[in-house]
């Protein structure tokens, strides 16, 4: 069944009614709509609709990222860059390996199947972290961190991933191919963001409309991920970088003072559109995908990526011990619990070959996985974060806010 209009602007109104609610019991909002889409499927109207990769892509993705990007400042993620490179690269292979290493030596997976989920799953995800961090009120470094990271490591997975479809599928794969392919891949992504970020703000200098403006962020958005994608390299990356790029810059002259105002509230609600939709599907999708049939797997896949996740953390952060970009141990306990997986890594999911080793349950993990941490991890991030102390007193009094 198909995302037409009629359909949106019921979930629309569902996600309208499920924010007030949660707001009211102070339930994160993320977990709020991925409850209320299971209890949407099964209901008598029978709604299936469905989430592709290309949905997701096309359509969620690109809004979401560049409405996350125009609020990053350069300053701050010049200063943070070595910390968020080393997680977002050298993270996502050490929590990869120890999801793939788990599965081969434990459950007797081949490598043609636990490498690719281990892979798919590795990547904090972007769309669950930004939401439920942004539902939270999560400010300052600890914000910057999660979320950033979460941007950046795409580009390792994009790479990683198709290096290993190639690999079990008979191909050659080299360490100078792969290292070509990451920097082709990453630097794609970046110059074709950028190009597209300046031309808009080439043209957005010559008007005073803000109208006008906001369409010239839209393209930004949605241009720079589909120019990217065009030429197979990284599309969130691409409108990372228009959105920074525009973010910065672009009330430098560039938009007019209403257009900056607006440009804020248009992006705020365009993220909560897509958030609401995403996890309403997500919550649909989860009934149709036979999830219990893999609960004990699914279970195990659980715990082997919470364990990969505090190895990445820890690691990485034990690299800046003694540096002045040192991280806190309550922060990076958060980055652990708040590495949250979703939509991008469903994306994979969804997109892996039909003749991968166990298909159909590499899905259905996936699927398990990401059930798990927008519910249980989402649930328990508010008290979390104030247990350690990440939350002003104010927010954590207030509850969570779509």
């Amino acid at each position: 069944m198909e995302l037409s209009f009629e359909r949106i602007e019921v979930l629309l109104l569902i996600a309208a009614v499920v924010a007030m609610v949660a707001r009211k019991f102070r339930v994160p909002y993320t977990v709020g709509l991925t409850i209320a889409g299971i209890a949407l499927a099964i209901s008598p109207l029978r709604l299936k609709i469905e989430l592709t990769k290309e949905l997701i892509f096309t359509a969620f993705l690109p809004p979401l990222i560049f409405e996350a990007a125009i609020h990053l400042k350069w300053k701050e993620l010049k200063q943070d860059g070595a910390v968020i490179l080393t997680l977002a690269t050298v993270g996502v292979v050490m929590a990869c390996g120890v999801t793939a290493a788990g599965l081969y030596y434990f459950a007797g997976w081949p490598w043609a199947a636990a490498v690719p989920l281990g892979l798919l799953i590795s990547a904090t995800d972007p769309v669950s972290v930004i939401a439920t961090f942004k539902e939270a009120g999560v400010t300052g470094r600890l914000k910057l961190l999660v979320e950033a990271e979460s941007l950046l490591n795409d580009g390792t997975v994009a790479v990683l991933y198709g290096v290993a479809l190639a690999l079990f599928a008979g191909g050659e794969v080299s360490a100078t191919g792969v290292i070509a392919d990451f920097f082709l891949i990453v630097v794609g992504g970046i110059v074709c963001g950028a190009a597209v970020g300046g031309v808009i703000l080439l043209l957005a200098g010559r008007t005073e409309d803000h109208l006008i403006e906001l369409t010239f962020s839209t393209v930004a958005a949605y241009g720079s991920f589909y120019l990217a994608e065009h030429f197979h390299v990284s599309g969130v990356l691409a409108t990372l970088t228009a959105g920074v790029l525009i973010g910065n810059t672009g009330y430098m002259g560039a938009f007019s003072d209403r257009g900056r105002e607006a440009l804020v509230s248009f992006w705020d609600y365009a993220g909560f559109v897509v958030n609401s939709l995403i996890f309403l599907l997500i919550g649909m999708r989860l009934v149709f995908q036979h999830v219990a049939s893999v609960l004990v797997i699914a279970s195990f896949v659980v715990v082997l990526v919470l364990i990969g996740r505090a190895v990445a953390v820890y690691a990485s952060c034990a690299l800046f011990a003694r540096s002045a970009r040192c991280v806190s141990p309550q922060h990076q306990h958060i980055l652990v619990w708040g590495g949250l997986r979703g939509a991008l890594a469903l994306a994979l999911a969804l997109g892996l070959p039909k003749t991968t080793p166990l298909h159909d349950t590499v899905v259905s993990v996936a699927f398990a996985v990401v059930a798990f941490s927008v519910i249980v991890q989402g649930l328990t991030m508010p008290p979390f974060l104030r247990r350690m102390r990440a939350l002003p007193a104010p927010l954590a009094a207030e509850g969570n806010q779509p």
